[in-house]
């Protein structure tokens, strides 16, 4: 009589097992990686616009102002994704850029405009739209600042 010798699960196996690594973890850990880096650069690119002088500036005169919070409402805060662009080349640049902002009574977002020249940002649009009543909340009338 001939003994047949059945396959370990490797053998069978060894197609699917090696990729995935093997104890199951290959291939989950390169996508937790991947994930996780995606996270973290989209976390650091998020601080660093929120960092900037102008986005600063603005979110701090809009959060202080009378009009925007008797029309958004107390407890203001940034959420969602910013979105445009912020330029920056030694003392010179520029910036385009809305910042959406909530509070207990409604939505909106402030829009900053300006260009920065030796060392200087002169701010061409920096206002708050109310996004229920379409209305703009402009917050200076052409403002030169030091940083």
């Amino acid at each position: 009589m001939e003994e047949i010798k059945q396959k370990s699960w490797f053998q069978r196996n060894w197609m699917w097992a090696v990729p995935v690594g093997g104890c199951g973890c290959g291939c989950v850990v390169i996508i937790l990686l991947f994930i996780f880096g995606i996270g973290a650069a989209f976390f650091g690119i998020s601080q660093a616009f929120n960092e900037a002088t102008p986005i600063k500036y603005a979110t701090e005169l809009a959060f202080s102002n009378l009009e925007v919070q008797e029309a958004l409402g107390n407890d203001l805060e940034k959420y969602g994704i910013p979105s445009g662009n912020i330029s920056l080349n030694n003392d010179d640049g520029d910036i385009d850029f809305s910042i959406a902002i909530k509070g207990t009574k409604g939505v909106g977002s402030i829009v900053v405009r300006g260009i920065k020249t030796n060392g200087k940002w002169v701010y061409e649009d920096l206002y708050v739209f109310i996004k229920e009543t379409q209305n703009q909340i402009n917050l200076l009338e052409k403002v030169t600042e030091d940083f």
